[in-house]
C-alpha cells in the first residue's frame, strides 16, 4: 500500500517563494475551499507533476513556473510503502528529478526517462492513467473511465488487477518466437545447402572414377575462376576503403559542428528568455499607472524611458534571434550532411566486412581444391572425397535434429503466447473479478440512490438497465447521473485495488464534484459513503463552504494575497 504523507510546493503556478505544505494522512476527511483562482486545485497539479512529471490539468511545463518570481519551481511529495520511506523532488529552473529512499538519494546515472520508469514500474507500480482513475476524480481535464477507449479501459483494469506482467511476458515470447522462426529459416537453408552439397559430392565421386583428368581440369578451372573473383572483390574493397577514407576526412568538423550547435541552442534559449523578460516589463509599464507592490505612482517619464529602452532591447534581441536562426539552419544543414556521410561510411564498412568474408571463403575453397588435386594426382584415390561426403551427411543429420527441436520450441512458444494474449489468462482473471466489480459498482450506485443495474462485460462495455428493464448507455444520462457512475467506478477500483494490493493507497482527492453535477440528495448519499471508508484520507475541493464545512473533519482555505496563493491561517 502507498501511504501518502505530504506534498509541498513553491514558485509553482500562483504560489510564491515560500513552501505550501499539505499533510495527506492526518485527517480522514478534509474540505479544501477558496475563491476561484485562489489555488485550490494546485494540489492536483503538484501531486501529478511530482510523481509523473506532468500536471493534472492541461498546463505546459513553463506555465507551471510562477510568472512573477520566474525561477526555482520546486514540488516535493513524501510517501511510505511498507517500511520504506520515499521522497520525490522535481524542480524547474533548474530542472531536477530526484528519488530518495530512506533519505538516501537513489542512483542518478540513469536518464530521466529510465528514472521515471523505475518510479512507476518498480516503486509506485502505477502510471499516470491509473493514478487519475483510482486516486483523483476531477472536473476539469479528468477523463472518466466510461469515456476512455476500450483498450485504455482494459489497461486501467489490468493495472488495478496487477496482471500486466502477462503482457510483458507475451512481448518477451513474441520476440523469442521471432528468433525461433529466424532459426528455423536458417536451419532450412543450411539443410538444403547440405543436401545440395551431398548430391554434388556423390556425383563428384562417381565422375572421378570415370574421368580423372577431366575432374582435375574442372577443379583447376574453378580455382582460376575463384582467383579472378578474389581479385575483383579486392578491387571493390580497395575502392570502398578509399571512398571511406575520403568520407572520413570530409567530416573532420563533426565535433566542432556539434559543439557549435549546442552553443547556438544555448544562446537561443537565453535570448528567448531575455526577450520574454523585456516583453513582460514592457507590458508591466504599459498596463500599470501605480506600482502594484508599493502602491506608489510610476513617473510617466520613467515609464516612457523604460518602455522605450526595453522595446529597443527587445528589438535588438529579436534581430539577433533571426540572425541566430539563420546560423542554426546552416549548422543543422551541415549536421544532416555529416549524418548522411556517416551512414555512407557505416554502409561501406559493412560492405567491406562482407567482401572480406567472401574472399576468405573463396581462398579456403581454393586451398581445398588444390589439396584434392594433389591427393588425386598422387594415388588416384577418392578417400578424401568419401570423408567429405560422410561429414556432409552428418551435417545434414544434425540439421534434421535441430529442426525437430526448433519446431517443438515453436509449438511451445505459440501455445504460451495464445495463453498470454488478451483472450487468454488475462481474460480468465478479469472474468473472475467482473462479478465482484459489478456487485461493488451497483452497491455504490444504490448507496447514492441511483437505482439501475450497471454491468460491465469482459470488453468493459456497459449494459445499464432500469428497474423496469429499460436499457440505457452511459452517454444517455445527465451529468449528475454520470457523476454517480464515475464515483461508483472510482470506489470500485479502489476496493479491488485493496483486494489485490496493487494500486492501493490511502489518498483520494475529489475536485469540485459537489459544485456542478451532484444534487443535494446525491451529495448527502456520497458523504455517507465517505464516512464508511476505513484507513482513507479523502480531500474534497469545493466552493460550497457553507453547505459542507460541518461535514468534514478539517478544512483548508486557500486565498490569494498580492497575486500569490497561500493557505489561510
Amino acid at each position: 500500500m502507498i501511504n501518502f504523507k505530504c506534498v509541498r510546493w513553491k514558485n509553482f503556478l500562483s504560489t510564491g517563494n515560500q513552501f505550501t505544505e499539505i499533510q495527506l494522512n492526518k485527517e480522514p476527511t478534509t474540505l479544501i475551499i477558496g475563491e476561484n483562482g485562489a489555488g485550490k486545485s494546485t494540489i492536483l497539479d503538484a501531486l501529478c507533476f511530482s510523481l509523473f512529471g506532468k500536471p493534472f490539468r492541461n498546463i505546459s511545463k513553463m506555465q507551471m513556473v510562477n510568472s512573477i518570481n520566474n525561477s526555482s519551481t520546486v514540488v516535493e511529495v513524501e510517501f511510505q510503502i511498507g517500511t520504506v520511506e520515499y521522497k520525490i523532488v522535481r524542480s524547474i529552473k533548474p530542472n531536477k528529478f530526484e528519488i530518495y529512499q530512506n533519505s538516501i538519494l537513489m542512483n542518478q546515472e540513469a536518464n530521466a526517462r529510465d528514472y521515471q520508469k523505475i518510479l512507476e514500474q518498480q516503486i509506485l507500480k502505477l502510471n499516470y492513467r491509473s493514478f487519475t482513475q483510482v486516486v483523483i476524480l476531477g472536473s476539469s481535464t479528468f477523463v472518466p473511465f466510461m469515456q476512455l477507449k476500450a483498450r485504455h479501459r482494459r489497461d486501467v483494469v489490468e493495472e488495478i488487477l496487477d496482471i500486466q506482467i502477462f503482457s510483458t511476458m507475451n512481448l518477451i515470447l513474441k520476440q523469442r518466437l521471432k528468433i525461433i522462426l529466424d532459426d528455423i529459416r536458417e536451419n532450412d537453408y543450411q539443410y538444403q545447402l547440405a543436401s545440395e552439397k551431398i548430391s554434388f559430392q556423390e556425383n563428384h565421386i562417381a565422375d572421378m572414377k570415370d574421368n580423372k583428368e577431366k575432374i582435375i581440369q574442372q577443379k583447376q578451372s574453378l580455382i582460376e575462376k575463384n582467383e579472378k573473383e578474389i581479385s575483383k572483390r579486392i578491387g571493390e574493397r580497395d575502392k570502398l576503403e578509399l571512398d571511406t577514407a575520403d568520407a572520413l576526412s570530409s567530416i573532420d568538423d563533426k565535433v566542432a559542428v556539434d559543439t557549435k550547435n549546442t552553443k547556438l541552442k544555448d544562446i537561443q534559449s537565453t535570448l528567448v528568455e531575455k526577450h520574454k523578460t523585456h516583453t513582460s516589463m514592457i507590458g508591466f509599464f504599459e498596463k500599470n499607472e501605480d506600482c502594484p507592490t508599493c502602491q506608489q505612482h510610476i513617473d510617466e517619464v520613467f515609464k516612457s524611458d523604460m518602455t522605450s529602452q526595453k522595446k529597443t532591447e527587445a528589438n535588438k534581441i529579436q534581430a539577433g534571434m533571426k540572425e541566430l536562426k539563420l546560423e542554426l539552419d546552416k549548422v543543422s544543414l551541415r549536421k544532416e550532411e555529416i549524418k548522411e556521410i556517416t551512414d555512407t561510411i557505416r554502409n561501406n564498412q559493412v560492405s567491406m566486412a562482407k567482401i572480406d568474408s567472401s574472399i576468405l571463403e573463396l581462398k579456403k575453397f581454393n586451398v581445398q581444391l588444390e589439396t584434392e588435386i594433389s591427393q588425386f594426382n598422387i594415388d588416384g584415390s577418392t578417400s578424401s572425397d568419401a570423408g567429405r561426403l560422410k561429414d556432409l551427411k552428418e551435417e545434414a543429420e544434425l540439421c534434421n535434429k535441430q529442426k525437430s527441436k526448433l519446431r517443438e520450441d515453436k509449438l511451445y512458444a505459440e501455445a504460451a503466447r495464445n495463453m498470454l494474449q488478451d483472450t487468454g489468462i488475462k481474460t480468465k482473471i478479469i472474468k473472475q473479478y467482473l462479478p465482484i466489480m459489478n456487485k461493488l459498482i451497483n452497491k455504490y450506485l444504490t448507496s447514492m440512490e441511483f437505482y439501475v443495474n450497471f454491468t460491465l462485460d469482459e470488453n468493459f462495455e456497459e449494459t445499464i438497465k432500469s428497474r423496469y428493464r429499460d436499457e440505457f448507455s452511459y452517454a444517455s444520462f445527465s451529468e449528475g447521473e454520470k457523476m454517480r457512475i464515475d464515483l461508483a467506478l472510482l470506489f470500485t477500483w479502489r476496493a479491488v485495488a485493496k483486494m489485490k494490493n496493487s494500486t492501493n493507497t490511502n489518498l483520494l482527492i475529489l475536485d469540485e464534484i459537489f459544485d456542478s453535477s451532484l444534487d443535494g440528495t446525491g451529495t448527502d448519499e456520497f458523504l455517507k459513503i465517505l464516512n464508511t471508508l476505513s484507513g482513507e484520507n479523502v480531500f474534497v475541493i469545493s466552493h460550497k463552504q457553507d453547505a459542507l464545512a460541518d461535514k468534514f473533519r478539517s478544512t483548508i482555505r486557500f486565498e490569494k494575497v498580492k497575486n500569490f496563493s497561500h493557505v489561510a491561517a
